[in-house]
C-alpha cells in the first residue's frame, strides 16, 4: 500500500482534490473519499459536480459509485483508494491501494503521528508540499 500525505499550505481542499480524483478515475479505479464531517461532505459532493464547467466526476453518497462520499469505510471497503479529507487517519481495509490523506495547519500534529506510526509497516510513505508557483512536490 501506498500513503500519499498532502500538506494543505497553499491550496484548499476543495482545489486540490477534483485533481486527485480525475486521475483515480482516468486509471479506471474507485475512490472513496471519507470524512467524519458530514457538511464537509455536502460541500464535497456538490463540488464534484460543479468544480469545472466542461466536466463532472460521477460520484454519490451510497451505493456503489465510481467515487463514493462516507462517514465511514462501511460500504467502500472494497474500494481500492481513500481520500482522508478531515485529517483523522483511518487504518485501512484490506485490499487498499492506496491512501491520499489531506492534513493542514490545524490538524499537522496528527498527520505527524500518523507519519510515525506507519514507519516500519509495509507501506509506501510519500509527503507532498506545494511549491511557491503551487505545483505539488515530493518533499524529504
Amino acid at each position: 500500500m501506498r500513503a500519499d500525505f498532502y500538506y494543505l499550505t497553499r491550496t484548499p481542499l476543495e482545489k486540490a482534490l477534483p485533481g486527485i480524483a480525475e486521475r483515480v478515475r482516468a486509471s479506471g479505479e474507485k475512490l472513496l473519499i471519507l470524512g467524519e464531517d458530514a457538511e464537509l461532505l455536502d460541500r464535497l459532493d456538490l463540488l464534484l459536480w460543479t468544480y469545472r464547467a466542461d466536466s463532472f466526476l460521477p460520484h454519490g453518497r451510497e451505493g456503489d459509485q465510481p467515487i463514493l462520499l462516507a462517514t465511514s469505510i462501511g460500504e467502500g471497503a472494497a474500494y481500492p483508494n481513500l481520500a482522508y479529507v478531515d485529517g483523522v487517519w483511518r487504518d485501512a481495509p484490506e485490499g487498499t491501494v492506496r491512501v491520499f490523506y489531506f492534513f493542514d495547519e490545524a490538524t499537522r500534529d496528527a498527520a505527524r503521528n500518523a507519519w510515525r506510526q506507519l514507519a516500519g509497516l509495509p507501506i509506501e510513505r510519500r509527503y507532498w508540499k506545494q511549491e511557491e508557483g503551487g505545483r505539488w512536490a515530493e518533499g524529504p
